[in-house]
């Protein structure tokens, strides 16, 4: 998979190639937005993986999810999964240090004020949804 994050947005693969389902995850872990991960057993859970642990099987690997709608930190297997999708926007997409700059001189040339200070990012989402 090793695709830039924003690329991942809306992306999803399914336990029916367990290999694309391990790299998936290890994706997941440096995605900085929400998954949602389909279980077998049928329970959808939405949010940010900030752990993993890859075994020597499906069976012995898992990664932890902190939910999107409450503080719960959950614990999946690899084996108990039936699909993940890269379902909430990439928060770090097009945040990189050449970026910023570009932002920066352009601002700048264009006689804006433009200061060091870190945006919020709203105006990025404003951009991107109209």
């Amino acid at each position: 998979m090793t695709a830039p994050t924003a690329l991942l947005q809306g992306h999803s693969v399914t336990a029916d190639d367990a290999q694309a389902l391990k790299s998936a995850l290890n994706e997941a872990f440096g995605y900085r937005g929400d998954v949602t991960i389909s279980t077998k057993d049928g329970r959808r859970i939405d949010g940010y993986v900030f752990d993993i642990r890859e075994g020597e099987s499906l069976e012995s690997s898992w990664v932890r999810v902190l939910t999107a709608t409450s503080e719960d930190r959950l614990v999946v297997k690899y084996s108990d999964i039936e699909s993940l999708a890269f379902s909430g926007r990439d928060t770090a997409a097009g945040k990189s240090w050449e970026t910023w700059l570009r932002r920066y001189a352009a601002k700048r040339a264009s006689g804006e004020a433009a200061s060091i200070e870190s945006d919020s990012g709203e105006q990025d989402s404003a951009a991107s949804s109209g």
